[in-house]
């Protein structure tokens, strides 16, 4: 009897310790959201090589930083996701060294991404002005501040994914044409097959990639159920529809405002902040026209608005639940850069020291211009690359404009049931075309600062963000 009440107790007492330890573990996963304000003054840039609006001239709508942390154990994440055209390494890093010196959280564990909004200045050495390097500072700070508030409110919760798709509402903006039916590329050579941004063709075959029509919800919720932070998550490049000069988070700021109209608690100590990244859309250009008029900033407020909603009616379809794991990797990816050779230095200076010579292309000075930049460049240089896991979600992160085509590979090879991928993450690498697409030419392929990694990167970069994903798992 002695034996068998023995037997019994330490039964008892380990189904208890399981319980136990179930219960405790339940209270082990954390999550936390704030913002800060990143919203330049009058007169800082918007200017870039290309797209040339001049200084802030007035604000349309607020720019902001939301940042989301995510804590189980000793390891914590934090995700920060920024209404910014473009923000280059040197910025995140040194807001990386803020958040760690005040949260305790690595830096190889925090994902800081740009929108990619167009009405918004470009953080990054890429500009026809001298960068504005207190505004650079700034953005530091900012970025750092609502991830240090949003660590500061943790409180526990769980966590949910869902999708629903809308394949109607973007087009790939490279169109493969007729062979000899597109014209000279800026550097006077002919033979590419491409009509994208400064293409022109009457022979359109058809798109010349394909479009990822889904649209991710990552939602956490306080473990009563209160919503905490909502991240949405879409290949679309942006918007557009702007007034000239204003600032505009575009459809990534009205998406985030909307979600918080409607999900907002009075509880003061408790915020839910909306979030809005930028998927895969390297080749995605703007939402499709809609018919009838489209006064500034209508088309923003609509597409925002629209998904927010899709957003809010999918989370009665969602269950919530603690996730069993948390873990980050980083891999720092050696590659080459497409540094111009002798004979392109010599035709970049022909054309520049002839002022009244535009070229074959009515950007060749732009390029001419791009290649005495690059050849600037390091010839060989590392790439951020991160992958995150949630529980049964994977998030891959890339510092480039990732074509959606990269993007439905990375999902259709993760060992996840549910993946999302952030670009211009980390830093900023330029558009990031498959092998096939740089044969076919276009924008998006041009040498520049803007599309500089040599022609295997695509393959490279989607080869270890699967790597990572993988290992992960």
């Amino acid at each position: 009897m002695t034996l068998k009440r023995s037997i019994t107790r330490l039964l008892t007492f380990g189904i208890l310790l399981s319980l136990n330890a179930g219960f405790a573990y339940a209270e082990t996963f954390y999550a936390g959201a704030a913002t800060a304000d990143l919203t330049p003054g009058d007169g800082v840039s918007l200017d870039g090589p290309i797209s040339k609006p001049g200084p802030v001239r007035g604000v349309h709508d607020p720019l902001t930083s939301r940042a989301l942390v995510l804590k189980i154990g000793e390891t914590s994440v934090l995700i920060v996701v920024n209404d910014m055209c473009l923000i280059d390494r040197e910025v995140y890093d040194a807001a990386k060294k803020l958040v760690f010196a005040k949260t305790g959280i690595p830096v190889n564990h925090q994902l800081m991404a740009a929108t990619h909004s167009h009405a918004t200045p470009r953080v990054v050495r890429i500009s026809t002005r001298p960068p504005d390097e207190a505004y650079r500072s700034l953005v530091a700070e900012r970025i750092a501040q609502a991830a240090v508030k949003a660590f500061e409110n943790l409180v526990p919760a769980k966590v949910g994914f869902g999708t629903f798709s809308k394949p109607a509402l973007a087009a790939c903006r490279r169109s493969l044409c007729k062979p000899g039916s597109v014209g000279a590329n800026p550097f006077g050579e002919a033979g590419e097959v491409i009509k994208s941004v400064a293409g022109r063709s009457d022979a359109v075959i058809g798109p010349a990639g394909a479009v990822d029509p889904d649209f991710s919800v990552l939602s956490i919720q306080h473990a009563d159920g209160r919503p905490l932070a909502l991240l949405g998550n879409l290949s679309v490049h942006y918007c557009g529809g702007y007034a000239g000069g204003l600032v505009s988070a575009d459809y990534f700021g009205c998406y985030a405002r909307r979600l918080e109209e409607k999900l907002s608690s009075r509880d003061d100590n408790a915020p839910f902040v909306g979030i809005m990244s930028n998927a895969t859309s390297g080749d995605i250009g703007s939402f499709r026209r809609t018919e009838g008029p489209n006064p500034p900033w209508s088309r923003m407020e609509h597409f925002g608005s629209m998904l927010a909603d899709e957003s809010i009616d999918l989370l009665s379809k969602i269950t919530h639940k603690i996730p069993k794991s948390l873990d980050v990797v980083m891999a720092e990816l050696p590659l080459n850069v497409r540094k111009p050779n002798e004979e392109r230095i010599e035709w970049a200076t022909r054309l520049l020291n002839q002022p009244d010579n535009n070229g074959t292309h009515r950007w060749s000075r732009i390029y001419a211009q791009e290649a005495m930049q690059l050849r600037e460049y390091p010839g060989r240089y590392d790439v951020p690359l991160q992958a995150i896991r949630l529980g049964e979600i994977g998030i891959a992160a890339a510092p480039c404009e990732v074509f959606s085509e990269t993007g439905l590979a990375i999902k259709a090879g993760s060992p996840f049931k549910h993946t999302m991928t952030m670009e211009l993450a980390n830093g900023y690498s330029g558009y990031l075309p498959s092998e096939q697409q740089h044969r076919w030419g276009g924008y998006e392929t041009w040498p520049a600062r803007s599309s500089h990694l040599e022609v295997a990167a695509e393959s490279k970069i989607r080869n270890e963000l699967l790597r990572l994903l993988k290992q992960l798992r």
